[in-house]
């Protein structure tokens, strides 16, 4: 059952696959503001600091599956799109590169839902021909986490390609889950302990909910375009990789139309619109609390949350690999 994780981040696909009893025995995270944070919660696994560009495939212990997350900025509906021809998205590569020298019997990886654009087609098309050309049955959908027991609206791609030597099928999905949550299930109890970052938001050590502190400032034009409030009884917007663009906490009424693609909050309410903290982020995305996020800048912390598979919807994904792996007497 052991598992390799590349483009690691947090690790929130790891503790979900850790979660249905996969070993995740190596890992791979370039980026030095989460090192600490994943060391200190996976200590049982190996972290390598290197580019993916830098590794060759000796370095990887053998494994039965690989999982991540290839770095998703270039193909995403807020970004600029470039996809395939940013250096960023041309990281896919460097995961098929090793997914052909280890051959192990399935791969996974998470992606944002801007991957199906139109103008993508061609890119993604070839992407999974390479895959398929490697030895894989390749499926790929789009699913909503808000379907397995995820309290947010959250659309992404998910791959998952099954080794044709061993593997007479191919994937496809859990059956949703019947469990809705929502954002009072999910960080109600959370209110009223909450503390704004420091100065120039800086982490403020004095949480007493580990990372129950939210980022401070004024909010862009951009973001006062379109309602940014979901009530309690609703699940939450997409947690986004970046503390500006965080939701605001249900505690404030939805914000009201003064213009095309304008808002404003509530007159006489102002006080109640703050945006979520890291750990609410956290909650919605799935981590347990015993889970720390560590960082010196709040918007570093929002950033490995939002970037994060929901473990809730990583662990149904294992689970169901899990299951196919058995059918086959592979583990």
């Amino acid at each position: 059952m052991n598992i390799v994780s590349l483009f690691a981040g947090a690790g929130g696909l790891d503790l979900g696959f850790k979660k249905a009893g996969f070993n995740v025995v190596w890992a791979n995270e370039f980026d030095r503001e989460i090192w600490e944070t994943y060391e200190r919660n996976h200590p049982e696994t190996i972290l390598n600091r290197k580019s993916i560009i830098d590794i060759s495939p000796e370095e990887i212990p053998d494994c039965i599956g690989i999982i991540g997350g290839p770095p998703c900025q270039s193909w995403s509906e807020a970004g600029a799109l470039r996809g395939i021809n940013d250096k960023r998205g041309r990281l896919f590569f460097d995961f098929i590169r090793i997914l052909k020298e280890k051959q192990p019997l399935f791969f996974l990886a998470e992606n944002v839902s801007g991957l199906l654009f139109n103008r993508h087609n061609n890119a993604f098309e070839n992407i999974i021909k390479m895959f398929e050309e490697l030895g894989f049955t390749v499926s790929k959908h789009l699913l909503n986490a808000r379907n397995y027991n995820v309290p947010q609206d959250r659309k992404r791609v998910i791959i998952v390609g099954y080794n044709k030597q061993f593997i007479k099928k191919s994937f496809t999905p859990p059956l949703s889950d019947k469990k809705k949550p929502t954002l009072k299930d999910a960080i109600g109890d959370l209110v009223n302990k909450e503390i704004p970052g420091l100065e120039k938001n800086h982490a403020n050590g004095m949480c007493p909910v580990p990372n129950h502190e939210f980022l401070t400032g004024g909010f862009s034009s951009i973001y006062m375009s379109r309602n940014r409030v979901r009530a309690w009884d609703e699940p939450s917007f997409t947690i986004q990789a970046g503390g500006r663009h965080a939701p605001i906490h249900p505690q404030a009424p939805k914000m009201e139309t003064i213009g095309k693609d304008k808002k404003q909050f509530g007159k006489g309410k102002e006080n109640l619109y703050r945006r979520l903290t890291i750990r609410e982020c956290a909650r919605i995305q799935t981590f347990p609390d015993n889970f720390v996020f560590y960082y010196k800048n709040l918007n570093s912390g929002y950033k490995m949350v939002g970037n994060a598979v929901p473990v809730n919807l990583a662990e149904a994904l294992a689970k169901k690999i899990k299951e196919d792996l058995k059918q086959f007497g592979l583990i």
